[in-house]
């Protein structure tokens, strides 16, 4: 049992039926959006135990709230999956579509999918900012820490970058979100915010 759940209000008040989602949105978030625009339903998480049979074709959602890159990032929730669980929870979905489906109709389903991996500001947040007991501060002096983390992340985009030259395709993608929301922020208008009160 986790103590990072999003399964109250206001989580999910501007979502259609304005019942919590379990994502700490009001609404859609990035990979809701990602399935709406390609005309998809928003997977199931993997968890949940009506993620069976057809609706495993949909995908699946194999985020845990307060997870980042480092293995004791979320340490403070009681129990995460960190993102080495996550990806045996993909590796069981994998074994799953192919019990349904068959091992070489699974893998091409799976090579066919939009996989999301979104993390970033627990790192920081959790591990340095958050508990009064934090193992990390007492480590490292925040430059230290930031740039601890950095090398950590830029271990993930060498593995993208590696990735695609093995594949011979810009298979996988990374992006800085947080750009992205600067870029909103400072430039509304680009987003088709006019005035003078925007919110994001």
């Amino acid at each position: 049992m986790t103590t990072a759940r999003a399964d109250s209000p206001p989580n999910g008040i501007d979502y259609p039926h304005q019942q919590p989602t379990g994502r700490f949105s009001n609404g859609l978030n990035f990979p809701d959006l990602i399935a709406e625009a390609l005309g998809l339903e928003s997977p199931l998480p993997f968890l949940n135990p009506d993620l069976k049979g057809k609706k495993l074709l949909a995908g699946a959602n194999f985020a845990s709230a307060g997870i980042g890159v480092l293995n004791d990032t979320g340490f403070q929730f009681v129990t995460v999956l960190k993102m080495y669980e996550q990806l045996g929870m993909f590796l069981e979905y994998k074994h799953r579509l192919a019990a349904l489906m068959g091992p070489a109709k699974a893998q091409e389903v799976v090579s066919n999918a939009v996989i999301l991996i979104t993390c970033g500001g627990n790192d920081f947040v959790n591990n340095y900012f958050l508990t009064p007991v934090a193992p990390r501060r007492e480590q490292y002096t925040l430059p230290d820490f930031c740039g601890y983390v950095m090398s950590e992340y830029k271990k993930l985009f060498d593995l993208v970058d590696e990735l695609n030259r093995d594949i011979g395709e810009d298979v996988f993608i990374s992006a800085n979100a947080f750009s992205l929301k600067m870029d909103m922020i400072e430039k509304p208008e680009q987003y088709g915010a006019h005035g003078t009160r925007v919110c994001v």
